[in-house]
């Protein structure tokens, strides 16, 4: 039995609250159970100085984790002068899922920054991240392509991400902190709709896995997906 009395299929409930912020072109609140993520997205005239004169824009991701996002009160990563390295990890992660569904060429020279800042972490907030982070990129890329900033979608598909694990010795969707926790092998999935693989984080923790248990956790990641997709398109109409 799971900790939240879910199936092991089951994935917690599935909130996007879209147009959250006034100033941004492109924000969210998304919610994966009790973990929430405000995503936003921000356009700017101008590229990484590498990138100037090539005719293409750019995609990046930053994280953060509010002081009292989790049980007790952590630090500011600010106050402390730098970031961690699972912060630093974690926004690449985000900045490489969304380019990999985002022709560069066709969003011009100018950046894109998709701000995911976790309010509230109940586990998945990486992934709550770059599921919520495509839903502001399409709504900014929207406003572009409606003011005749952008001719042509940018935007080849759409992506998400879920957390899957072996609990208990039993494959589950969508890891909470209780499960994740006490996980024999945590996986973190990103997924593009079609059938593409973005990325793979697979981890043994208490307990080493088969390649059975890798394809029943990516089936699982598979179906999971297939949920969030339906909510980002709901989200975006």
């Amino acid at each position: 039995m799971r900790p939240s009395g879910r199936a092991p299929d089951e994935m917690r409930a599935i909130t996007i609250e879209t147009g959250f912020t006034k100033h941004a072109e492109g924000s969210c609140l998304i919610s994966f159970g009790d973990t929430r993520v405000l995503c936003t997205a921000s356009v700017e005239e101008r590229i990484p100085p590498w990138l100037r004169g090539k005719g293409s824009g750019w995609v990046t991701g930053e994280y953060s984790m509010l002081p009292r996002a989790t049980h007790t009160r952590g630090s500011r990563e600010a106050a402390r002068g730098k970031q961690s390295g699972r912060t630093q990890e974690i926004q690449r992660l985000i900045g490489r899922s969304l380019r990999a569904v985002v022709d560069l060429e066709k969003l011009g020279e100018r950046q894109i920054t998709l701000d995911c800042d976790v309010i509230q972490a109940d586990g998945g907030t990486r992934t709550a991240s770059i599921s919520g982070a495509w839903v502001a990129l399409r709504l900014a890329v929207n406003k572009l392509m409606a003011e005749g900033a952008i001719k042509e979608d940018p935007i080849t598909a759409k992506i998400a991400a879920i957390s899957c694990g072996i609990y208990q010795g039993t494959p589950v969707s969508d890891l909470d902190y209780a499960e994740d926790s006490n996980a024999d092998a945590d996986a973190n999935f990103v997924l593009i709709e079609g059938g593409q693989i973005a990325e793979v984080q697979a981890t043994a923790e208490g307990a080493t896995y088969d390649e059975e248990g890798l394809l029943r956790l990516l089936r699982l990641a598979q179906m999971s997906c297939a949920e969030i997709f339906k909510a980002q398109d709901e989200a975006v109409k």
